[in-house]
């Protein structure tokens, strides 16, 4: 059993659905409300798939809900775009948030007015320190803040101030809202946090109506409050910004108390997760776009292939726990796999051809071969398959003069054709350089079928088209985008992405039943691996991306070394 077989056959646990269960039993909650609450400022990828089949899983498995919330709360970095592709990327995973579709921008209203509650009660005040001054008095991880000299304005002035940077009276930077907390601490997030911060862009929803804008911290856990969240799941990271967000639910009249649990993240071998490196990675053209198949966003593996019930089952077997690990990318492949061996139907194509010539097949004749179009499904039934006297196989599949353990095609030596003939090779045709650019061969046309009524066996079977029916394409091979396990990106991207993760085969030859095969319609190409129309396929442009091989041949290169 490989590593990735092994690590799939582990029970996964969720320590977070056990809290769930519990405070269902206990009566601490009588449903479950729970939410995923993406910035619109990038694609989602994997790890925010985790996320998703989370939240989204266990409001399904408890019969609660799930919203799902655009933390806007940025507009200097947010797009109409990224908005538009998270909910179609969050649809395909197979989850619908129904009527509960938020957005922070909703309570800007609510959270002002908030805020003005926390001026009014002393507990925050505008600030005039540059946000460098502000780093310096904040203090360090072993020295205490010190307070800050507008800390102690009248509530009068305060109040005054935040309306003035509500209706645009300073520049960005010169004022920000900060709660008054504790400079102290040896939490840094409660060294008297940031509330609002002024920021002149125009908001994708709410135009150009306001210029300041509440913090995440400030936002995120009053915004669960109003949707009456009960369970807030977010990534370790978070787990120090707990007490904040326990402190303004203490401090505010907010109609419910929500907890934030969290779990570790996602971390993939070969895989960078980081937002903002895979804005690098598209700004700097290192990929052709968010959606490049090599890419670990949703939209990518989408594009690639990678059906969406492989990623939920991926991020099932995975588990919530509170535990850093790295997951590796083989136990990915390995859900993907064994999800498209069930289902992807079967097809032939030739990636390197070599032409066949069967020179006792009758010139002109062409027959239609039955060929199973999934033989662990009988209901997905068989199809047809041209055969005629030329015909293309891999150039791999033959060797003139084979090593003692080569079974395939040889001068001299029978074969089987899949679904097809015994055929025997006689001639060797070589160009001006040598390279064998025709095999000549004749059939046994008793073999039909693939079978010999005498009994005879022969020690390979080949899977081959047909040149006069086969249609081109291009073929995409993909390997990991980064060339190390943990990829250091320390010294920039472009030295830490591997140069082999794209292959572009372009003189492939596919049976003639793919040429109006869909976009995002992954079948198997026998003997060779998963494959997916890409998007960018027309008409006389067949474009195909491996899916992943059928087997791990990443790990047995790594071996090698």
């Amino acid at each position: 059993m490989s590593e990735a077989e092994a690590t799939a056959a582990d029970a996964p646990s969720n320590f977070i659905r056990d809290i769930v269960r519990d405070d269902l039993a206990s009566g601490r909650v009588a449903s479950i409300v729970t939410r995923f609450p993406p910035e619109p400022n990038g694609y989602l990828h994997i790890g925010h798939a985790k996320s998703i089949c989370l939240n989204f899983g266990l409001a399904k498995e408890f019969d609660g809900r799930c919203n799902l919330r655009f933390d806007d709360t940025n507009p200097a970095k947010e797009e109409q775009e990224y908005i538009d592709a998270i909910m179609e990327d969050v649809r395909w995973l197979g989850f619908d948030w129904g009527e509960h579709l938020h957005h922070a921008s909703d309570y800007f209203v609510q959270l002002y007015d908030w805020a003005e509650h926390l001026i009014n009660e002393g507990k925050a005040y505008v600030e005039e320190l540059t946000a460098e001054e502000m780093r310096e008095y904040r203090g360090t991880l072993t020295e205490p803040g010190k307070n800050s000299p507008h800390r102690d304005r009248p509530v009068e002035e305060n109040l005054e101030l935040f309306r003035q940077m509500r209706a645009g009276a300073f520049k960005e930077g010169e004022r920000a809202l900060r709660a008054k907390i504790d400079m102290a601490s040896g939490n840094i997030n409660l060294r008297d946090p940031v509330l609002y911060r002024i920021v002149h862009a125009p908001h994708p929803r709410t135009g150009d109506a306001w210029c300041i804008y509440p913090t995440y911290d400030f936002a995120h856990g009053q915004s669960d409050a109003i949707e009456g969240v009960t369970h807030s799941v977010c990534t370790l990271e978070f787990a120090d910004h707990r007490p904040l967000y326990d402190w303004f639910i203490d401090n505010l009249p907010v109609p419910a108390r929500p907890r934030q649990y969290e779990f570790s993240r996602l971390n993939l071998t070969h895989t960078i997760l980081s937002k903002r490196a895979l804005v690098q990675l598209v700004e700097e053209g290192h990929v052709t776009g968010w959606d490049d198949p090599r890419m670990p966003t949703i939209s990518g593996l989408r594009r690639r292939g990678f059906p969406a019930a492989a990623i939920r089952e991926f991020c099932a077997r995975i588990g919530v726990t509170k535990q850093e690990n790295v997951i590796e990318t083989a136990l990915l492949e390995f859900c993907v796999r064994e999800l498209l061996n069930e289902q992807a139907p079967r097809r032939m194509a030739v990636l390197n051809p070599i032409r066949v010539v069967i020179e006792n097949y009758p010139e002109g004749k062409a027959e239609q071969l039955e060929a199973i179009n999934n033989p662990g499904d009988e209901s997905a039934g068989t199809r047809e398959v041209p055969f005629s006297r030329e015909l293309y196989i891999e150039r791999d599949d033959f060797m003139e003069d084979p090593p003692k353990k080569f079974f395939r095609l040889a001068p001299g030596r029978e074969v089987r054709l899949r679904y097809a003939y015994f055929i025997t090779c006689n001639e060797v045709v070589k160009d001006k350089a040598g390279e064998v650019v025709e095999l000549r061969c004749t059939y046994d046309p008793e073999t039909r079928g693939g079978n010999a009524p005498d009994g005879r066996k022969v020690k390979a079977t080949l899977h081959w088209v047909s040149a006069a029916h086969a249609i081109p394409a291009e073929i995409r091979l993909y390997e990991p985008l980064f060339r190390e396990e943990t990829p250091d990106i320390s010294e920039g991207l472009a030295r830490a992405i591997n140069p082999d993760s794209l292959k572009v085969l372009s003189d492939c030859r596919l049976e003639p039943s793919l040429a109006d095969a869909p976009a995002g319609k992954t079948v198997q190409f026998e003997r060779l691996g998963y494959f997916c129309p890409d998007a960018g396929s027309r008409e006389g442009n067949h474009i195909f991306n491996r899916v992943v091989a059928l087997r791990d041949s990443w790990a047995k290169l790594k071996a090698r070394g």
